[in-house]
Order: structure tokens, then C-alpha cells, then sequence
């Protein structure tokens, strides 16, 4: 017998919201009964958004403010009221929503607890027996049975994050809270997090860390002005939001399929352009795959096309999933370019010693006046250039650098 294909925990279909204003309170009860009434002002945050995420999927939504992000998690959740369109959940379904939603200033941690953990319908038996563990995740000490009111916002999210995820959901939906938290409790939630998802948990997170929907998401879409731009891949939808941030009138984004399956997005003015660019080896040759640790260079050919005042080159090196493993650029090491004018080409040589590990890399490159493409984007270049490192001369050794150690041992 055939086996039944698997039923999305989260679908949406054709979601929308639109902010009303009547011209008064009675237009609007008018309206609520069903009569036709053209409110005096509409505006739509989000439309037309269709969506399905699966069992053990984790998906990440990014997007400039304003494109719907925040709007979507509150609709799936059921804090806000869809306008239009339908959400379908298949299981328990836990939010991590806005700093503080939901809490009482007035009431301790451990009374916000037993309050949030209702809502979640769990039973005072169930809360008794799981709020040792959620103090404990928490780690706020004293201030568990302190008012939150008296909290940081990171301790706010350390007790809204911990009660949350105290029994695990089939469904866990994250905003852009846990970035205002500590680095230590940030990898802590994370970890849960993961763990979840290899129990079959599907998450839907908000956040502007690339590292982070890289690392956690299978899959991200990318929401502008309220509608769904891009469904994919995180790197490549991570690619081409960062030429979307960088775009100005004059800028284009244009996105081409490599032979070999990756997307490369290329943004910009056009006033300057890579028109090469090469992995070389000490003598000179083009080379696709190098040795951990070997010396090799970068070498980059820039034509200008516009009389530019100042031209500023920066490469990154990513990892397989779009992770910056190095990057830098001719600002930071003070040798920016000046005064130069149409039809100038120049060619820059990066030389380095390839500590990486055995894997596949990209290469990046960014022309821009500055040290950041969000100022002057004259050209912004993902997945220029593919190389593999191997390793045939080192011991074995796992991670991206290669950190060889001295390793003393003392006694017996």
C-alpha cells in the first residue's frame, strides 16, 4: 500500500491583513454584521501569502521592516485576525512573539509562568511538575520570583523562551526576540531548538542573522511590502535580500542559475564591475582545488564605467552554507582607491595562506565607496567564484580553519 504523503503542520492560503479606519464606530459595527461598507482608509501589510512547512522543517521569514514579517507570526499564532485567506495548524503551537507579549510587568516570573502556561493549556498538575526544569533553563536566580518588571530584556526572554518550549511544540514560531538576548543563552535556545526539529518540530523564525536562518532554517522566504518575493533556499534567499537592502534608482538585481545548481545574485549601479576573477596558486595557475594551507591569491580585474571618487574593493570567503568564513576590504586595510575615471580598469591580488578545511567555498566580491554596500553599491557579486579545499598532507582535523595546536601533556 502506497504510504499517504505527509500533511503540512503549518498551511496558508492566500493570508492577508489590511489595517481599517470607518468613518465612525457605527460604520464599523456595519461592517462586522457583513453590510458593504467602504471603510474611509485600507492598508494592506500583507497579501496573497500561500505557505506550507512541514514536519521537521524549519523556515525562516526575512524581509526590510515593515514587509509583513512580524504580521505573518502574529496571524499564525492567532494574536492578530487574518483579513482575509486561511491558516490550518496541525499541532500545539508555541510563539515567542514581541519582547514581553503576554506578560504581566506587575506579576514575578514564576506567576507569568503558571499564567503562559495555561494559555498553552497545560493543567496546574502539568505546570507543577515542568517549572523546576523551566527555572532552571531560565537562570535568572532570585529573579524568578521577582516582578518582571524588574527584569533586562534579556531576562524577559529568557523566561518567556523557557516556558515556551517546556513541553515541545509540533509547531515553535520565533520573532526577532532572541537577538536581543546574551550569546550564551542565545546558543542555549538554539540547541533546543535543534533538538526539537530532529523530533519532527517545524520552526518559523523571524530574524535579521544571517548565520542564524543559515544555520537553523531548510528553507527561507523573503516578504517586501507585504508579499512574498522569494521561497527558497537561505542562502540564495539570503543573497538576494542583501541586494535588495543595497538597491538604489539606478541599481538593478539580476540573478543567473550556475551550471553547477547554485543561484549567483549579482546587484548594483553598474559603475563598476568585476570583469574576472581567479584563484591562482604560487606559480601563477588558475586553480579550482587547493590544499589546506597552501599560499594562494585572489586575483580580481575591476573596469570602471563612471568617473568614481572613490572606489573601495571587499571579497568574503563563505562556507557551503553561505557562512562568511573571512572577509575584508581595501577600506579596512586603508588602501581605497581615489579619483578614478571612466574606463580605468585596475586589478587587485589578495595573497593568503589557505588555513581552511577540507569542504567547498565561495568567493563574494562588493565594489562600493566605503565600508559597507549600503551607501554606494556599485556592484555586489554572490558565488563569483567556487573552490574546494582538500586535505592529503595534515592529520586529520574537523571545522573550517585549520588551528593546528602544540599539545603538551604533563604526568603521570
Amino acid at each position: 500500500m502506497a504510504q499517504a504523503p505527509e500533511r503540512p503542520l503549518l498551511a496558508t492560503r492566500n493570508l492577508g491583513k489590511a489595517y481599517r479606519r470607518y468613518r465612525s464606530e457605527s460604520f464599523r459595527f456595519m461592517r462586522l454584521f457583513g453590510l458593504p461598507v467602504k471603510p474611509a482608509e485600507e492598508r494592506w501589510v500583507l497579501r496573497n501569502l500561500s505557505l506550507e512547512v512541514y514536519p521537521g522543517e524549519a523556515v525562516g521569514i526575512v524581509g526590510q521592516n515593515g514587509a509583513g514579517k512580524s504580521t505573518l507570526l502574529k496571524l499564525v499564532s492567532g494574536t492578530a485576525r487574518a483579513s482575509e485567506g486561511e491558516v490550518h495548524l496541525g499541532g500545539r503551537v508555541a510563539a515567542i512573539l514581541e519582547l514581553g507579549l503576554g506578560f504581566s510587568p506587575e506579576f514575578t516570573g514564576r506567576q507569568n509562568v503558571r499564567h503562559s502556561g495555561s494559555l498553552m493549556g497545560l493543567t496546574p498538575r502539568e505546570l507543577d511538575a515542568l517549572m523546576p526544569g523551566i527555572e532552571d533553563f531560565a537562570e535568572v536566580g532570585d529573579y524568578f520570583d521577582a516582578p518582571v518588571q524588574t527584569y533586562s530584556s534579556g531576562m524577559q526572554v529568557r523566561v518567556a523562551f523557557s516556558v515556551a518550549t517546556a513541553v515541545r511544540p509540533e509547531l515553535l514560531i520565533v520573532d526577532e526576540a532572541l537577538s536581543v538576548g546574551d550569546a550564551y543563552f542565545q546558543h542555549k535556545s538554539f540547541e533546543r531548538i535543534r533538538r526539537f526539529r530532529e523530533a519532527g518540530t517545524a520552526l518559523l523564525i523571524v530574524s535579521h542573522d544571517r548565520s542564524a536562518i543559515q544555520a537553523l532554517c531548510s528553507r527561507a522566504v523573503l516578504l517586501d511590502k507585504g508579499r512574498m518575493l522569494l521561497d527558497g533556499p537561505p542562502a540564495a534567499v539570503m543573497d538576494y535580500y542583501n541586494a535588495l537592502l543595497a538597491e538604489r534608482e539606478a541599481s538593478s538585481i539580476a540573478v543567473r542559475h550556475r551550471d553547477d545548481g547554485a543561484t549567483e545574485t549579482v546587484s548594483g549601479t553598474g559603475q563598476a564591475r568585476v570583469t574576472a576573477l581567479q584563484l591562482l596558486d604560487d606559480g601563477g595557475r588558475e586553480v579550482e582545488t587547493i590544499h589546506t594551507g597552501q599560499r594562494v591569491a585572489l586575483r580580481i580585474r575591476v573596469r570602471v564605467f563612471e568617473d568614481l571618487p572613490v572606489l573601495v574593493l571587499g571579497y568574503q570567503i563563505k562556507d557551503r552554507l553561505g557562512q562568511s568564513v573571512f572577509g575584508t576590504n581595501t577600506y579596512h586595510t586603508r588602501q581605497a582607491l581615489h579619483g578614478l575615471r571612466a574606463g580605468a580598469e585596475v586589478v587587485f591580488s589578495a595573497h593568503f595562506q589557505a588555513n581552511l578545511g577540507p569542504a567547498s567555498y565561495s568567493v563574494s566580491t562588493a565594489l562600493v565607496s566605503t565600508h559597507t554596500h549600503l551607501v554606494d553599491n556599485f556592484e555586489w557579486r554572490d558565488l563569483a567564484l567556487l573552490f574546494t579545499v582538500a586535505n592529503p598532507e595534515h592529520p586529520f582535523f574537523e571545522g573550517a580553519a585549520w588551528l593546528p595546536p602544540q599539545i603538551v601533556i604533563e604526568g603521570p
